[in-house]
């Protein structure tokens, strides 16, 4: 969540940093924000004013009592201030409360050197590679997967439901060998280490990480146990020192899971149904960071890089995309997208953002550290990336790697993995 202290000291500041962000109603939450807040500190100024009386009456009393003196009016009106204190007191929890509610609802400020406006108006930062060119038609995942034998969409609909997808044979193994292909890379050479977390996060979790309040509808929930299931391994792994101190020497803090993550995707119904571009189960692998402050604008370029690795040993076209304010996500301070080539489709597929959220998720999760032994805490700065998600990178490699044959030539990085350097229609 933001910082109230700096919204008090600099509300305009405030203002126009979420002004950026495109959302009108902003400007009112602000105001609701600010109100609170001024009404919080006239009570709790009430509330030491009356306690300090009160401590100076008790005083009294005692000297009094002492000097074989009546104290009955005193205690009288103890009496009467102890119950206004308990009053104010309440209402201070009721005006604490309201705040709080409002603030998780209240986006991260973007950074300053975030580009302005909508969508429309993104950054393409670089690009690597060249586009595949065919002397044919590229044929789309969806048609390749069938014909290879890889891919039951309808089984899998009917299993659980459209969004579902059933991979089998070499499917289900190139799941596993791209998993395995990515936690390799990121923990033996870019010095992550691998967690396993819980499928299952509850909403402290979740609030943590700023999935929760505002995106409840998204996510699949288990009512009686108050449990969702993870929509990234982003949710439990920066959780992981939730509630926590640590010390300097502990940061920066690298971790990396590969997990299923599961979305409802609510209100996305008939964009890109067709094959796997849009799913509501998909495997990811998931890069977290938590630095110090001053290391986190390089720790942005460095996890960034990490992802496009992944990319550039699959030999895939790819551009990053530098989002626009209006197009950064609700936790997010700044936000790169690492965008596919699908010549198949003739798209450009998102198969990773890299964010950093500056401290709003540390102040949700009160993640902290010492930055000298026995100094007050501060909170730490928080990273992630997909490195990568599986589906569109799946597709980029099965619509890249096509061969006039029917069959689909596997990245070489990927060929250990797979134990196949081909893959090739079912007879």
């Amino acid at each position: 969540m933001i910082d109230i202290r700096r919204l008090r000291q600099d509300p305009d500041g405030v203002r126009a940093a979420l002004a950026r962000r495109l959302d009108p109603a902003l400007d009112k939450a602000v105001d609701q924000l600010l109100a609170l807040d001024t009404r919080r500190r006239e009570l709790l100024t009430q509330v030491e004013a009356l306690k300090a009386e009160r401590n100076a009456m008790s005083d009294e009393v005692a000297r009094r009592k002492k000097a074989k003196e009546s104290a009955d009016d005193l205690l009288a009106t103890l009496k009467a201030s102890g119950e206004r204190v308990k009053l104010l007191d309440a209402e201070v929890k009721v005006v604490d409360e309201e705040l709080e509610r409002r603030l998780l609802v209240v986006p991260n400020l973007p950074l300053p050197e975030v580009p302005a406006g909508d969508a429309t108006q993104n950054v393409v930062v670089r690009t690597w590679g060249t586009k595949a060119s065919f002397p044919w038609e590229p044929r789309p995942h969806w048609d390749l997967g069938q014909a290879l034998g890889i891919l039951d969409l309808p089984r899998g609909a009917k299993i659980t439901g459209s969004g579902f997808p059933l991979f089998t044979g070499m499917g289900s193994r190139l799941i596993r060998a791209l998993a395995n292909f990515m936690l390799d890379l990121h923990t033996q050479q870019h010095g992550y280490t691998e967690v396993s977390p819980p499928y299952l996060v509850n909403r402290a979790t979740l609030t943590g990480t700023g999935q929760l309040p505002k995106f409840e509808e998204d996510m699949y929930a288990f009512g009686a146990d108050d449990l969702f299931l993870l929509p990234t391994a982003e949710v439990p792994v920066t959780n992981i020192h939730r509630d926590e101190i640590l010390e300097h020497a502990e940061l920066p803090k690298r971790y990396t899971a590969c997990t299923p993550c599961f979305r409802r995707e609510a209100g996305s119904a008939g964009k890109d149904t067709r094959g796997i571009l849009r799913v509501h189960q998909f495997d990811k692998v998931e890069l977290v960071q938590l630095v110090r402050p001053e290391e986190s604008a390089a720790a942005l370029e460095q996890i960034t890089a990490e992802a496009e690795k992944v990319l550039q040993l699959l030999g895939l076209h790819y551009r990053v995309l530098a989002l626009a304010a209006g197009d950064t996500g609700f936790a997010s301070a700044r936000t790169y997208d690492l965008e596919v080539w699908a010549p198949g489709v003739g798209q450009w597929l998102e198969v990773s953002s890299a964010s950093c959220f500056t401290d709003f998720q540390a102040r949700r999760a009160a993640i902290r550290y010492r930055p000298e032994p026995g100094a007050k805490p501060e909170f730490v700065h928080t990273l992630n990336a997909s490195g990568l998600a599986f589906p569109r990178t799946l597709i980029a490699i099965l619509e890249t790697g096509q061969q006039g044959d029917g069959s689909v030539v596997l990245p070489a990085a990927l060929v250990p993995y797979a134990g196949t350097d081909r893959l090739r229609p079912r007879a």
